[in-house]
Order: structure tokens, then sequence, then C-alpha cells
């Protein structure tokens, strides 16, 4: 899970596609069609929802979304064949309590 390494979170958001990720994750039904019987807010968004917005192949979108996870800002859930990345809002709180105590 997450690494509470600020090291980490400043790579994962040094790229811009993957800060805007994170912008689109925080107001999924503002920047995603809806995917039929899911609530993007509660369950996330599909990994090929993200690759169409991004306009880029789903391998370099599922690195990407890779670095995030790592950094500990999403989290996925995983329903039938399809993976869902939303915000992990509690970590991100828990990044922002370490980024102000260290820096």
């Amino acid at each position: 899970m997450i690494r509470m390494e600020p090291i980490e979170v400043f790579k994962a958001l040094s790229n811009e596609s993957r800060l805007q990720i994170l912008q689109w994750l925080k107001e999924p039904d503002r920047h995603f069609a809806p995917h039929e019987g899911i609530d993007m807010n509660t369950t996330g968004v599909c990994v090929s929802q993200i690759t169409d917005k991004l306009k880029m192949t789903q391998s370099t979108a599922s690195q990407y979304l890779s670095i995030l996870l790592r950094a500990g800002l999403i989290k996925t859930e995983r329903i039938g064949k399809y993976t869902y990345y939303k915000r992990d809002e509690e970590d991100i709180k828990k990044i922002a309590a370490i980024l102000e105590k260290e820096i």
C-alpha cells in the first residue's frame, strides 16, 4: 500500500498526465461517462476509460496508474474482468500531513 515516502509522491506527481489522472478521479462523474452498474465515486473508474481520456496506449496508462498506486495516491478494485481506480483520500491526507511535518 502506501510507502509514506515523499520522494515517491513527488515522482508520481512530476508527470502532467499522472497529475491529470488524479484531478479527474477527484470528480469522476464530471470527467468520465458512467460505466454500467458502477458508482464511480465509490468503486472508481475503469482503466479503459482512463486510457481513452488520456489518448494513450493501455500499457502506458497502466504504467502511470501503477506509479500512482505505489505512491499511495490511488487504490484499485477488481470486479470481474475490469479493474477500477479511485483516489485514496485517506492516504492522500496522510501524505499531506507527512509533507507538512517534514518539509
